[in-house]
């Protein structure tokens, strides 16, 4: 027998022998026969369930707690609350102590929708009995949304005197994950994901705390089990597709997408699934594909307007900047006013500048270039207006003036460079030492072609104090001599 294969085998005995072993401990009591025929007649001939339910309480029967508040319970999840009451009375007179009683009491409080009252009783039942598990488990259920630090706090008391329960685990599991407490949350469901009382559900919420937390190769291994059990299951290949994604394992992640997209049941797709998958189109370099999902994601949710980003960022990577641009356009026009910062404006001056110095000739037209980068000086004329402050603006509005002036025969770009020199000089910060030599190659040339050598020898001699072994000015100043 495989090491695997024998494995798996002795974890079926195991389940299988701790299933006889619960079973030999809890046996079923002879009067459930008799719950059960009521709970299978009250909806079906509500009077006959009365009849056996009586007839079920006859004699000691009364005072058997256990049997009359099953009965009570059978009525309670019947939605039968007048009757669930009258069955809890005489449980009451059975034993107004026991704490199943002041549970019960409890659910059909919660069932009215008195959650104070319930809870109240749940910490009765836990008054009659310190050690009733079932009274922390109802008081959590009942506040785990309305107060989840009460719950919490319940709930860490159950497992200080039950540290091995693990329906307490599961409850605070839920709780964390409720309130997007995602690092508390997977690591609760870590105790007991591999339990019997783990269902589908509980490994889903899992995988998804896990992925919300980072842990996308764990998460990846939660969804891959779950789709052990069912290959079609749609939120475990979503999941698979998320984690896969961001782990930047693009080709496993395309597998995951097209069963998510296309051999998975009951798939309800939102903006963030098909914004996923046109991002994971994007990595694979599918950019056409990849817009066609985020316009899809747009169509889901029109308010995600940083779909038009992503976008424009696709149709950038294609060298389609007419598109790319009219994309961002869009993005930076849906921005709120205080969002629309310099920082996002300089990324449409960036497009424009790329667009006009674009070497692909088929994608950008000689004609179109000029226009785009007079776009762009004009789109960083207002960064520079904007952020005083900051020498990107006018270092852009350098390099874009160069672009315009290639033989460098008007100067354009001089003043722009010469500013941000002065700039640079006043940080005195060794990190912006490549944009200064940016600075002074330009002038350092520009000077040259002016045949005004003295000056130009400055240029390149402050870049050599920079860096001196820089193979641009040695050359310019070999020639100079």
């Amino acid at each position: 027998m495989k090491a695997e294969m024998k494995h798996k085998f002795v974890l079926c005995m195991g389940a299988l022998l701790l299933a006889g072993t619960l079973a030999a401990q809890t046996p079923v009591p002879e009067w459930q026969a008799g719950v059960d025929k009521v709970k299978s007649l009250i909806k079906t001939s509500p009077e006959q369930a009365l009849d056996e339910a009586d007839a079920l309480l006859k004699g000691k029967n009364k005072k058997n707690v256990d049997l009359v508040t099953s009965v009570a319970r059978a009525y309670l999840d019947a939605g039968k609350l007048p009757e669930a009451e009258n069955y809890l009375e005489l449980a009451k007179k059975a034993d107004n102590k026991a704490p199943a009683v002041s549970v019960l009491e409890g659910d059909i409080a919660l069932a009215r929708k008195d959650v104070g009252k319930a809870c109240q009783l749940y910490e009765q039942s836990i008054y009659f009995d310190p050690n009733y598990r079932e009274g922390y488990l109802k008081y959590a259920q009942a506040y785990k949304s309305a107060s989840p630090t009460q719950a919490i706090e319940k709930l860490q008391q159950l497992k200080a005197i039950a540290p091995d329960c693990v329906e307490a685990d599961k409850e605070l599991a839920e709780v964390y994950y409720a309130n997007n407490r995602f690092g508390k949350a997977a690591e609760t469901y870590a105790k007991f994901i591999d339990t019997p009382v783990a269902t589908e559900d509980d490994r889903l919420k899992y995988a998804f705390a896990l992925f919300l937390n980072h842990d996308f190769e764990k998460s990846l291994q939660v969804a891959q089990e779950g789709l052990a059990a069912n290959a079609r299951h749609a939120a475990f290949n979503r999941l698979a597709m998320y984690n896969t994604t961001d782990l930047k394992r693009y080709e496993e992640a395309e597998r995951y997408a097209d069963a998510f997209f296309h051999a998975s049941d009951n798939a309800d797709y939102s903006y963030l699934d098909y914004r996923y998958h046109g991002a994971l189109l994007s990595a694979l370099k599918k950019y056409d594909q990849a817009v066609a999902e985020y316009a899809k994601a747009l169509e889901k949710d029109n308010t995600q307007i940083e779909l038009w980003r992503e976008i424009s960022d696709a149709y950038e990577q294609n060298n389609d900047y007419p598109q790319s641009i009219a994309a961002y356009r869009k993005y930076y026009d849906a921005l709120k006013q205080s969002e629309k910062t310099p920082e996002t404006l300089f990324q449409l001056g960036r497009l424009y500048y790329g667009e006009g110095t674009s070497q692909d000739t088929l994608a950008v037209r000689p004609a179109d270039r000029m226009a785009a980068l007079q776009s762009a000086d004009s789109v960083f004329a207002l960064v520079s207006e904007q952020a005083p402050d900051s020498y990107l603006g006018d270092l852009w509005r350098a390099r874009t003036n160069s672009a315009i002036d290639p033989e460098t025969t008007e100067g354009l770009a001089k003043p722009y460079y010469e500013k941000v020199a002065g700039i640079l000089l006043a940080k005195n910060d060794s990190k912006y030492n490549a944009a200064l030599i940016e600075c002074y190659s330009y002038l350092g040339y520009y000077y040259l072609l002016k045949s005004d050598y003295p000056v130009s020898k400055e240029f390149w001699n402050k870049i050599l104090a920079i860096d001196p072994t820089n193979a641009t000015a040695k050359k310019a100043l070999d020639g100079i001599k």
